[in-house]
């Protein structure tokens, strides 16, 4: 049996609730995913479009259709953080790991669009670990 998963924005104004049934979870890296989040990948989570419960702040978000793409991105106006959507087609909801306020059950399935991960993040994954920003 799965529980509810709280999640929300940056500056705190965003926060929803999530049942921890997920599907499927991706770490994207095609262009579209890297330009929305800045980095190396998106890391997503997908579960049925009917999987959320906005518990404040709604009305701050805003949604952004990419043109020429199945593609779509939601976002908080005040911090800009990436939320929850339901994706073009309808069939998930799809959900930012990064959003949520704790570990989901789900652990990646899959990197996907890997022929378009950037050679700095190829490196990176080399590169030393440090517990906390370096002095």
């Amino acid at each position: 049996m799965s529980h509810k998963i709280s999640g929300g924005c940056c500056c705190g104004e965003v926060t929803f609730a999530v049942e921890d049934d997920f599907k499927h979870f991706y770490f994207c890296h095609c262009e579209q995913c890297r330009k929305m989040t800045g980095s190396a990948h998106a890391s997503n989570l997908f579960t049925s479009p009917d999987n959320i419960r906005w518990l404040s702040g709604e009305d701050v978000t805003q949604r952004y259709d990419h043109p020429h793409r199945s593609f779509a991105q939601v976002f908080c106006k005040i911090c800009g953080s990436g939320l929850p959507y339901v994706s073009s087609s309808g069939k998930f909801l799809i959900v930012p790991a990064g959003s949520l306020n704790e570990e989901p059950s789900k652990t990646p399935d899959a990197r996907i669009f890997c022929s378009e991960q950037t050679e700095w993040h190829k490196a990176g994954l080399e590169a030393p670990q440090v517990a906390k920003f370096p002095e």
